[in-house]
């Protein structure tokens, strides 16, 4: 498939992608919903410009008027922000909090790949590992492996359990799982596992007999989500032809519970919750309102987010008096920095009113971006490591560093179009590393942001008086006397050697040209 057609095959699932909110799961036989007034025009190039006016692209604009999402330019404001507490950033034992350190997100890597590359993981800096799913799962094409492809393979099948048990054909058995567990756990580093507790896979067929038999109802059974402004629907309803969970019913909380217990005893530290938008809360509507997130959060493990996209009925504020939640609105704006616009209008603000910066997981892009919604091919990985500046820098949530496949470029969105290989070296460049290492180094600081001489194409995170981010957009940049609050001293970036001197309150340097520079 070339890359004029990938354009336009994606440009086709962009809707889907929204309205699953972020549940990474495109069922086989399910046609996602589409509105041709809003598709993307494919130039003879093979760029896409919006159908419509404005800013806002086709992709964007089908997002927000099929699901409701609120887009980057129309998120709410965060609250007035509260005095820093950066305790949060540290365990009793000085380690780094799982929900500050930096999160890999080892996307499709087989359980044996991601045991033989935990050096290069430690040495990036990173102190999480998030798999996919480990759960028993559909198998589609006959077990055959690719990333995407019609008729060898899709990734998205690992997001359609047949059973809550672990290991599947993809990722590897429950044998492999606990010892990757075992040898992570040697090099300090956590492993979140991935899990989709709101729905089972839409193949009846490949659902094992142990679901039915869970209880009387084990499944909604109310029919396709046919309005996303219905928070009943959104929470009650099938998702793309995936079969509901009936989540009120206890037995049903029970049986996911002890899967999540499992995981945990084999040696897993967290959870991403996938779809947990689609998940009732303990105060929604009388009528369909459950205890299930008190129930199954109640697991052991040490850190559990849910994945919640932002727009109509996301209650994203009351998911994370519950548990950490992603910042799906802040990554556009991220997405929008990486390419240049580093603004602190465009990037100060998390964008989720109502939920503290420690509540946040961050990322540049997703895998859901990446696979759905067409933003792989505005991003080289050069430019990832802008938005991953940012984030990493920040003082605020724990950021995901989604692994590209290896051999992706802007030409090849799969690139070997493996399951189970090893993701694109990007994980860990050295301004990766660097910047891995520097929000290591600053666990427990606050941060300031500012624009240099208000230039928007330079961004400067300084976290308290020991070190700072400068982020380049621009031309070669020549800073002289800038404020800063960094510590008397000459400094040297940690990639490059360029030195930087902070004398009285006042910074000097040069960054080049589309640089980063990470002092301490």
């Amino acid at each position: 498939m070339n890359k004029k057609t990938v354009s336009i095959f994606l440009a086709m699932l962009t809707t889907a992608s929204a309205i699953m909110a972020g549940c990474g799961s495109l069922p086989p036989g399910i046609a996602p919903p589409r509105d041709p007034n809003l598709e993307a025009v494919i130039e003879d190039d093979g760029s896409s410009v919006s159908a419509s006016a404005g800013s806002e692209s086709a992709s964007e604009k089908s997002a927000s008027s099929e699901s409701g999402r609120t887009t980057s330019s129309e998120a709410e404001p965060d609250e007035e922000k509260k005095p820093f507490d950066g305790a949060y950033q540290k365990n009793d034992d000085g380690t780094i909090a799982m929900n500050y350190g930096a999160i890999l997100h080892a996307w499709c890597w087989s359980f044996d790949t991601i045991t033989e590359h935990l050096d290069d993981i430690k040495e990036a800096g990173y102190t999480s590992i998030q798999t996919s799913p480990i759960n028993q799962c559909k198998v589609g094409e006959s077990g055959r492996m690719s990333l995407y492809s019609e008729d060898t393979g899709k990734w998205y099948y690992h997001y359609q359990p047949t059973d809550y048990v672990i290991g599947n054909y993809q990722l590897g058995s429950e044998e492999k799982f606990k010892h990757l567990c075992e040898e992570a756990e040697k090099k300090g580093l956590k492993i979140i596992v991935d899990v989709p507790l709101n729905h089972v896979s839409s193949d009846r067929s490949a659902v094992q007999k142990n679901i039915f038999d869970i209880c009387e109802k084990p499944f909604h059974d109310r029919g396709e989500i046919g309005s996303y402004s219905s928070r009943k629907q959104v929470t009650q309803n099938d998702l793309l032809g995936l079969i509901d969970l009936n989540t009120q019913e206890p037995k049903v909380q029970q049986y996911e519970l002890r899967y999540l217990k499992e995981v945990i005893a084999a040696g897993a530290s967290g959870f991403r919750f996938d779809a947990a938008k689609h998940i009732e809360l303990p105060d929604d509507d009388p009528e369909y309102a459950s205890d299930f997130w008190t129930v199954v959060l109640d697991n052991g493990a040490e850190f559990q987010y849910g994945e919640i996209l932002q727009g109509d009925c996301d209650r994203i504020a009351d998911y994370a008096k519950l548990m950490s939640v992603t910042a799906s609105a802040y990554g556009e704006n991220i997405r929008s920095a990486a390419l240049g616009n580093v603004s602190l209008s465009n990037i100060e603000s998390y964008s989720a009113k109502g939920v503290d910066e420690d509540k946040f997981v961050t990322w540049v892009e997703s895998h859901d971006n990446y696979c759905n919604d067409g933003s792989w091919e505005k991003l080289e990985e050069s430019d990832v490591e802008f938005g991953w500046a940012i984030i990493a820098a920040r003082s605020g949530g724990a950021p995901l560093f989604f692994s590209r496949p290896n051999g992706s470029s802007l030409d090849s969105q799969w690139g070997n179009n493996a399951i189970g290989s090893v993701g694109s070296d990007g994980y860990k460049s050295p301004n990766v590393t660097a910047l891995n290492h520097f929000r290591n180094e600053m666990a427990g600081l606050d941060e300031k942001l500012s624009n240099l001489d208000d230039d928007k194409k330079v961004l400067m995170i300084e976290r308290g008086d020991k070190g700072a981010v400068i982020i380049n957009r621009g031309s070669d940049y020549t800073i002289e006397g800038a404020e800063t609050v960094l510590a008397d001293g000459t400094y040297k970036d940690k990639v490059t050697g360029a030195e930087f001197t902070a004398e009285g309150g006042k910074l000097s340097g040069t960054v080049p040209k589309d640089g980063i520079i990470v002092i301490y």
